[in-house]
């Protein structure tokens, strides 16, 4: 049984944890909670009516934040090319190189949030599946991480893109911004996943496809969010 500190059951003692509300209201209540002395990241957790095992049912993507995700994200770019690679740097990339990347990353060093690759260069970060593929950092072409134009994916990663997927439970939790943010950033952070998500459904999936919501940050209770746009087919 997991060990609830103070301030998670005084939270729970100000909202009704079993009731649904708006994503305007969950947000407001969020905010309105006792936190932590650091500031705590806000996460939106979908419970999705599919089943993962299926590779015609995995839902994955990216999304843009309007208001960013308030993380400061350490970017590494795998590049054979000079122009790619100088490209990748003038775009605020920490880290860019090739082999001795490769090698660096073989020794087992992940000191990075997003890696990102040319086509080219991918031959060779495929082998790196085993370091990078468990923390989910494999560069993917379906979340804009493999790609000619590697300015472009760094400045978005960095202005806030974040990456979905589905985990083996049929759950996925993506981060959506600060406590610090104001409620309307939150709330329309909240909202880009969530229409994403929603847009992702596989054309294989019957029935409910988003089958709960929750608003929460790094020690808070979760929060239950109505979509009325959940709908059966």
């Amino acid at each position: 049984m997991i060990k609830r500190s103070k301030r998670y059951k005084k939270g729970l003692e100000k909202f009704d944890s079993k009731r649904s509300y708006s994503l305007k209201e969950a947000v407001s209540i969020l905010a309105s909670l006792p936190r932590a002395k650091f500031n705590e990241t806000v996460e939106v957790a979908l419970r999705l009516g599919v089943d993962p095992k299926q590779s015609d049912q995995m839902v994955r993507g990216t999304v843009p934040l309007p208001h960013g995700s308030g993380k400061v994200v350490r970017v590494l770019v795998f590049a054979k090319s000079g122009a790619a690679a100088d490209a990748a740097r003038s775009a605020g990339a920490e880290f860019v190189g090739f082999d001795d990347m490769i090698k660096k990353c073989t020794e087992g060093w992940t000191d990075f949030d997003v890696a990102v690759a040319t086509p080219d260069a991918m031959a060779e970060v495929r082998k790196l599946g085993k370091v990078l593929g468990p923390r989910g950092l494999m560069p993917n072409p379906k979340t804009g991480t493999v790609t000619e134009d590697t300015a472009k994916a760094v400045r978005e990663v960095k202005a806030g893109r974040v990456e979905f997927k589905v985990d083996k439970a049929g759950n996925i939790h993506v981060p959506v911004g600060k406590l610090t943010f104001s409620l309307d950033q939150i709330i329309e952070n909240a909202k880009a996943v969530i229409d994403a998500i929603s847009k992702a459904r596989p054309a294989s999936v019957k029935g409910i496809f988003v089958q709960s919501c929750t608003v929460s940050s790094t020690m808070s209770p979760p929060v239950r969010v109505e979509l009325k746009e959940t709908v059966t087919v």
